[in-house]
This record gives structure tokens, sequence and C-alpha cells, in this order.
């Protein structure tokens, strides 16, 4: 008997294929920027841990126009304007172009090795600096070393707030930014009022001391929000041939060369023309960065509104104006005037640069090399600016202030022409947040 044969029923179907439903797409990695807090007690202590960041950068910087001063008086050593004004240049130039370093390090994900060695640096850079009894030693340890720990912490300072805050940017940058008015503030008045208690060593120890007590609150609260994906290179390639980005770090580059003939030579002018006494000399630097608290914030939150581009331009004509009405500075009265309103109008240079870069990079991730690769190029113009001004100082026997201001004067107004052209090339001539 022939066995049966059992089929198995093709559940198949006899005349359709049936095939399975394609696998969704992979789903997008999480953008970063999409849940940014805006606020909240981590987002502002981070802000307050900026403030002193810039506290112990801008603020000790700021200061310089107090330390000319006083070097060109001859107590500590004898040298010519020009080259005393080099310890500030070198030193403002590593706070820049350290960024080079210090902003790709940043985006690798290394903030706290960053803020810890940038913060030793400024204290020890401080400490050595309280032991000078010579030109270069003070080169080396305020130039030098305090100008590397400053670039070390600078980056951070402004990188890492994009992380936390975005329509309030430009609150959160200014307010930070301030730490420099207020250290421009603090520093020379305590340096001047322990000067001839004290002396000079222990007049800088204690400034040292300031820093290394505000400096600890950064290094305590600050923490990245985003941790990097992948190791950045040292350089975004995309950004030379970005051309908006390379016009606006020209047009800062010419504005801060014109800019620090103020903040380095103010205060030696109205000492060497007798316009003030000595005691006053060195409080102008203090007016001067109490008026650019002011500069630093207002400016930074009202551009929240109309945008950075919209300020910086006009902003930069009004600091020419300023620095060419210095030509016919000659009384107490016009000098404490100009120094107020060039405080306010130059704090456009400090706070919204961070800003406009901010703006200008697509890629969130690379805003640290961006910055890094911006403030290094800036850097040459305070490089060129503060011994340069010296220079043309000198070229009158020490005493051709007027061709100082007017090379100020100039180099601000072109900035400025940058500035717009490039406000123009983002959004034309429409009146729009840009």
């Amino acid at each position: 008997m022939a066995a049966d044969t059992i089929k198995t029923p093709d559940i198949s179907g006899d005349d359709e294929e049936k095939t399975l439903p394609p696998s969704p797409p992979p789903m997008p990695p999480a953008d970063p920027a999409a849940d940014i807090p805006n606020g909240g007690v981590q987002a502002w202590l981070h802000v307050l841990g900026a403030f002193m960041l810039y506290f112990n950068t801008w603020g000790i910087l700021n200061t310089f126009g107090a330390f000319q001063t006083f070097y060109s008086s001859g107590t500590l050593f004898t040298q010519t304007s020009s080259n005393i004004s080099w310890i500030g240049s070198i030193q403002a130039f590593l706070v820049l172009f350290t960024g080079f370093l210090s902003g790709p390090i940043y985006d690798r994900g290394h903030l706290r090795a960053l803020l810890l060695v940038g913060s030793f640096l400024v204290v020890f850079g401080n400490m050595m600096l309280s032991l000078a009894t010579d030109y270069w030693q003070v080169v080396l340890a305020q130039g030098v070393c305090v100008g590397l720990g400053s670039g070390l912490i600078y980056v951070p300072a402004v990188a890492i707030l994009p992380t936390y805050f975005n329509t309030r940017l430009g609150l959160a940058i200014g307010l930070a930014a301030s730490g420099s008015s207020i250290g421009g503030m603090i520093y020379p008045v305590v340096f001047y009022k322990l000067i001839n208690d004290i002396g000079f060593g222990w007049s800088v120890r204690v400034l040292g001391f300031i820093a290394l007590a505000t400096l600890s609150i950064p290094n305590l609260v600050m923490k990245m929000r985003v941790k990097p994906s992948k190791a950045r290179a040292l350089l975004d390639t995309s950004a030379l041939t970005d051309w908006p980005f390379l016009v606006f770090t020209l047009a800062t580059l010419i504005g801060f060369m014109g800019l620090y003939t103020m903040f380095f030579y103010l205060s030696y002018y109205t000492k060497a023309r007798h316009i003030t006494s000595t005691a006053l000399s060195f409080y102008i630097v203090t007016i001067l960065n109490a008026a650019s608290i002011f500069g630093r914030t207002i400016p930074n939150a009202i551009s929240d509104k109309t945008g950075a581009f919209n300020l910086i331009g006009p902003g930069a004509v009004v600091v020419s104006v300023i620095i060419f009405g210095m030509l016919g500075a000659k009384s107490v009265a016009s000098v404490v005037i100009l120094a107020i309103l060039f405080g306010f109008f130059s704090g456009i240079f400090i706070a919204l640069p961070p800003v406009c870069i901010v703006r200008l990079t697509q890629d969130r991730s690379k805003i640290g090399t961006r910055m890094g690769m911006a403030f290094g190029i800036i850097g040459l113009g305070v490089f060129v600016g503060g011994p340069g001004g010296g220079g043309i100082l000198a070229s009158g026997g020490g005493d051709n202030f007027n061709g100082l201001w007017i090379f100020g004067g100039v180099a601000s107004l072109v900035s400025s022409a940058l500035f717009i052209i490039v406000r123009v090339w983002k959004a034309g001539f429409k009146m729009v947040k840009v």
C-alpha cells in the first residue's frame, strides 16, 4: 500500500509573494541645541563662573593702564613708554592667541584641565611679578605667565555659555563680560591704595590672592553640558572659506588696535600732561571700567532683540569719535567725560564679538574652535596696537599724543566700516534682526 504523501500547506499564498514591511530609517542624533535650558540654577551658575573668568582675564588686563603709569615713574625700573607697553601687549596677545590651543582643547571636552592649569598660571604669574625687580622679569611674569593662564581660561568663559543659553545668549554673555569691568575697577584701586603702604611686592601678592579666591568659583561650579561625540581637529578648515567670519575677524583685529590706545595710555596721558593729580590718573582707569559695566550688559541685552550685528558697527563709529575727541581733552572734566563714554561704548568690542562669532558658526560643536581661531588672529591687533601706539608717542619726543589718538580713531573707524559690510553681507539693507 503506497504511503500517503502529506503536503505542508503553503501559507505564503499561491499567487502573491508577501514581504516584510521595510525597516524604519534610523533616528537622527539628538540636537544638543534643542534642549538648551535658557535659564535655571545651573545655567546662571555658569554665568557666575564666566563672570569670574572675565574678572581675572580682561579685568586684570584692563588694569594695565595703572601699571603703565606706575612703571613709567621709574620706581621699579627705567624703560620708555613703548617698551613698557610691550608688557601689556604680550599679555593681551596671549589672552587671545592662546585661543588657538584652548578652543580645540575645550571642544574635545577638557574644560576642567583648562580651568585648573589656567587658574594656576594666573595666580603663579602674579606671585612671580611680586618678586620682580627688573623689566625682563616683569615681561615674563606679567606678560607671558599671566597672559598664557588668561588665554587658557578665556575661551571656555565664552564658549560654554551658548550651551546653556540661546534666546538670552546676549544677556548671559553681557553679564559675564561685566566681570572684566568689575575686575578693572577693583584691581587698580587695590593696587594704588596698597602700593604706598606695603610696597609693590605685597600689593601684587594681594592681587594674586584675590585671583586665587575668585578663580576657585568657576573651578567648582562649571562643567560641560554637551559632551563631544568625537575628537575635533585643531582647526575648522571651513572657517577659512567663510568670508563673513573672516571679514568680521579682521574688523575686530583692527578695532582692537585702536581700542588699546585708550586702555593703555589714557591714565599716562592725564599724568604726563599734568591734567590730573597722580591719584586721579590711577582712578581714571577705574572710572573707565565702571562705565564699561553698562557697556557690556545693556548693548548685549538689546542685541537679543535687535541682533548683535546691528549694534557693533554703529558702536565702533562712536568709539572712533570718542578717541578723536581726546585731541581736544585738556581739562579734568573733558577727560573724565570721555573716559565714561569710552568705557560704555568700548564694552561693545569686548562683549559683542563672542555673540557675533556664535551667530556666524552653524555647527555649535565647533564654537570653541571657531572662537579660538578668531581670538588668535584678533590678538595680533593688540600685539601691534600697544607698542605701535607707543612708537607713535615716542616719535614726538615721548609726547606725540595727538598722533596716538589719530591712530586709535582711524583704526576704530576702519573696523566700523568692516562691521557694517558684514552686516549688509548677512541681511542686505533690510531692517531686520541680524
